[in-house]
């Protein structure tokens, strides 16, 4: 008897889709790139991710200012050194080679500090923005219940994958989603998700909002390291279907964030179309002068003890936190100015808000970061800058 073919889905990456224009345009004025989500109102749909070498207390409190929020990490080295630039200067000064080491030796070296947690939470509300703190499952419900008492004002759950069906050999190693999202008394949002099952399943526990993505980050190695990961287009759109079933539902909307893959204002445009609700990136904010990787930026699975899954690269130093979030641009390659990047794709594409952005054209276009651009490629300019 034969063994049964399998058969392979086609699944898509930012990369390989385009936008298509509308048989209308508006003016850039009506456009609105206003999003709320886990009741936090933001100008700017651009989350800073939780990561070592983009967030800081400052950083935090920059990114509130320009209308984006960035999200702390609570398990990384503001919560675990009291004097952080030293640690900071150490990674980013360390040889390639030494590196993974290096990391491990920083971030298993010193505990989390619960005086710090609530230090850091305090500095950034300090500065009038919103505070938005993530940590592992393992650790959510000590972390949250500091956050809390901190005031901070939503609670991120991050692991590279999450679900609702989880087998442990203890059941004290287990967090239930749904009993922690009641208890808590700020919002709960959760990642990260690739599917429409699972992702329908995790809002249904009541969180409320789901970050999409595994692997596609600049840093990430776990689909070198695991082979796991699906493209973010494919991603996004599989996700936000489960967003729109579960509205049909339940009457309650559960926003989607796009997390990891976005290098330019164009990806963010296209996460965007494809469903999602807002971006959370890394690398783009990392290029900051203000930035406390110093022109690096890593993962924040390299430090594990057994199996690291993250690299340190470097991203170099282009602009002020300001220009690349709000601008004005001095660089033609989509790496500053993202709002104004993401209002004038609007406008052209003739969608006023963020969810009309949902219902534009979207077409499979692998020649859409090649075709016609021989000079830029060999010159190494705009599209092509390294």
């Amino acid at each position: 008897m034969s063994t049964p073919t399998r058969e392979f889905k086609r699944a898509y990456g930012l990369d390989e889709i385009a936008l298509v224009p509308s048989d209308q345009t508006i003016d850039f004025d009506l456009v609105d790139i206003s999003t709320t989500i886990a009741g936090i109102h933001m100008k700017i749909p651009i989350f800073g991710s939780a990561m070592d070498s983009v967030i800081s207390p400052k950083t935090a409190g920059l990114i509130g200012k320009f209308g984006g929020v960035g999200i702390l990490n609570l398990e990384g080295v503001q919560t675990r050194y009291e004097n952080t630039d030293q640690v900071l200067s150490e990674i980013s000064s360390t040889p390639k080679s030494d590196y993974v080491s290096l990391m491990q030796k920083i971030y298993q070296g010193s505990p989390i500090k619960d005086e710090l947690v609530i230090k850091r939470i305090k500095e950034i509300k300090s500065q009038g923005v919103p505070v938005v703190v993530s940590s592992t499952p393992q650790r959510a419900e000590h972390l949250g219940k500091l956050a809390v008492e901190a005031g901070a004002d939503a609670f991120l759950i991050q692991s590279t994958v999450v679900s609702t069906k989880f087998k442990a050999k203890s059941q004290a190693q287990i967090l239930d989603l749904e009993a922690f999202c009641k208890k808590m008394p700020i919002p709960v949002m959760v990642g990260n998700s690739t599917t429409t099952d699972v992702t329908l399943e995790l809002m249904r526990t009541g969180v409320q909002a789901i970050f999409v993505g595994i692997g596609p980050g600049a840093a990430c190695t776990t689909r070198g390291v695991l082979g796991i990961g699906v493209p973010m287009a494919t991603s996004i759109v599989e996700t936000s279907a489960a967003r729109d079933q579960y509205q049909q539902e339940s009457g309650r909307y559960v926003p989607i964030i796009a997390d990891g893959g976005i290098v330019t204002s164009g990806d963010i445009c296209k996460a965007l179309a494809c469903g999602a609700d807002a971006v959370m990136i890394g690398s783009p904010l990392a290029k900051a002068i203000e930035a406390p990787g110093k022109g690096f930026h890593w993962g924040m699975a390299t430090p594990n003890a057994i199996l690291p899954r993250g690299a340190r690269i470097e991203v170099g130093t282009i602009a002020s936190m300001e220009q690349i979030l709000v601008g004005p641009s001095n660089s033609d390659d989509g790496s500053q100015n993202l709002s104004g990047a993401i209002k004038t794709c609007l406008a052209t594409l003739g969608a006023e808000t963020l969810k009309d952005m949902h219902k534009v054209n979207i077409i499979v276009a692998p020649s859409l970061l090649t075709e016609g651009k021989i000079y830029q490629k060999a010159q190494s300019l705009g599209m092509y800058k390294k």
